[in-house]
């Protein structure tokens, strides 16, 4: 094993430049797939391209384990050569952290359904985590300081005659006599080398350096670009994930529906009965949030049934209304569980409205005019979906799909439709918006089919 060891780190130096360029390439290619994969704009321009672009993502993560494996065989080397350099061995210890921890919480992340929401939902708080805090450092970090962004005459490794002082400081292990300013592992600073002055050092000394160097102006505008980039987008996520005006009520605060009058809470709702949910929504659109009114609102049913309907607002209010304890799972990965949901079970609608027996499936109309989505006929029977009108004894806003949303507890939520307000029932399957997009045509969680609905009855 030592022997083998000893084989791996010949030529220590220059393997430690090639990991640190390959990292950065992979980092690169991970953010801005990982960026377009959370970007609304990117959701709809991509369609079915992105799912491809998440198993490209996927893949290129799991490439990130070889130049990490790569660098522990050679670490033991260069903590030696770091001995007297505090700062470059907390350096190098916060880069292995953030990619270790990358690749852990991504591969929970990708096995989600084998993992569970309790850990998919972790995995995905500590995977923005490390990228928000990472990222920026990583990217400027790698970009400024690896040789391969200099022309090509400096990026061989160059290395120096041991002095005799060196030799005696490393007799333990003569070939640590390469020079540790260049030998660097991924994301790790190298020391770049004039060639001029290897030719003359003395010349070099005396050469009058220009006030803003070329190496400057590149570390300048890669750090302002990320500035710009990512800065906003933290905010977002810090916002979004660490309860800064992130609340239900900051929400209906700032709601732009205008819906009158407001559902008033039944007994179990108010207090919510499941105890408040536990977790917070991630908020996301494939278009701009829509906003409704008494004016441009109704609530209809039709197609195969022998009586269609048609409710306007204060109408649709006063309909019989049920409450219902259940969680709320993202294919994505996050959830929210012990949700307080209050509104109007489908089959409720549906024996009113009366089903042909020619109708197979149930589609879901979205106000934003673009979403829509379907289960068959028997799915529909399940005692759990509801029509919802509030969530935790409150109305729903617009960011969370109000002021009416359709919920299915026992699959992921890209089947609870946003803002509903047409349900048809036809007589073929219906392929919904993001299965158009590759996403699965039976979103069914896992355990599903054992699962027993929490209903409530109110008046």
């Amino acid at each position: 094993m030592k022997q083998w060891l000893k084989n791996r780190r010949k030529g220590y130096g220059k393997k430690l430049v090639s990991i640190h360029a390959w990292n950065a390439w992979i980092v690169v290619i991970l953010a801005v797939t990982g960026l377009m994969l959370v970007g609304g704009f990117w959701r709809e321009i991509l369609g079915i391209g992105r799912v491809w672009l998440k198993w490209l993502h996927i893949i290129i993560g799991l490439a990130m384990l070889a130049p990490v494996v790569y660098y522990l065989i050679l670490a033991g080397k260069h903590w030696k050569q770091l001995r007297n350099r505090p700062l470059q061995r907390v350096n190098t210890i916060f880069v292995l952290a953030l990619l270790i921890g990358w690749l852990l919480s991504g591969i929970v992340l990708w096995q989600f359904k084998l993992a569970g929401p309790r850990w998919s939902n972790a995995a995905l708080l500590i995977h923005d985590l490390l990228t928000w805090v990472g990222l920026p450092y990583i990217i400027y970090h790698s970009i400024t300081r690896t040789k391969w962004l200099k022309d090509p005459a400096r990026r061989a490794v160059k290395t120096t005659t041991p002095t005799t002082s060196t030799r005696t400081q490393n007799s333990a292990d003569p070939s640590d006599s390469i020079s540790d300013e260049k030998e660097t592992p991924a994301a790790i600073s190298s020391s770049q080398f004039d060639r001029s002055s290897e030719r003359d050092p003395l010349k070099s000394e005396e050469r009058p350096q220009p006030l803003y160097t070329r190496r400057a102006f590149i570390r300048s505008a890669v750090g302002v670009g990320l500035a710009v980039t990512l800065g906003p987008t933290f905010i977002s996520w810090v916002g979004r994930n660490l309860k800064i005006d992130n609340s239900i009520d900051s929400m209906l605060e700032n709601d732009p529906n205008r819906m009158v009058p407001l559902p008033q809470p039944l007994s179990a709702s108010s207090p919510p009965i499941g105890g408040g949910a536990e977790g917070h929504f991630r908020v996301y659109t494939v278009t701009p949030i829509p906003s409704f009114s008494n004016a441009n609102w109704s609530f209809r049913i039709d197609g195969l049934v022998e009586r269609a309907q048609v409710w306007n607002w204060e109408q649709f209010v006063k309909l019989t209304r049920t409450v219902q304890v259940s969680d709320f799972h993202c294919v994505t990965g996050w959830s929210v569980y012990k949700n307080t949901w209050e509104g109007i079970s489908l089959a409720q609608l549906l024996k009113q409205a009366g089903v042909k027996p020619e109708a197979h499936s149930v589609k879901f109309y979205s106000g934003d005019g673009v979403y829509t989505d379907a289960i068959t006929m028997d799915q529909a029977q399940m005692e759990d979906i509801m029509v919802a009108v509030m969530h935790d004894g409150k109305p729903i806003p617009a960011d969370l799909g109000g002021p009416v949303r359709l919920v299915i507890p026992q699959m992921y939520a890209y089947k609870s439709v946003k803002w509903l307000n047409r349900i048809e029932l036809i007589d073929s399957e219906h392929i919904g918006y993001w299965e158009e997009r590759g996403y699965d045509k039976d979103a069914w969680l896992t355990g599903a089919s054992q699962r027993i609905p929490n209903n409530i009855s109110g008046s």
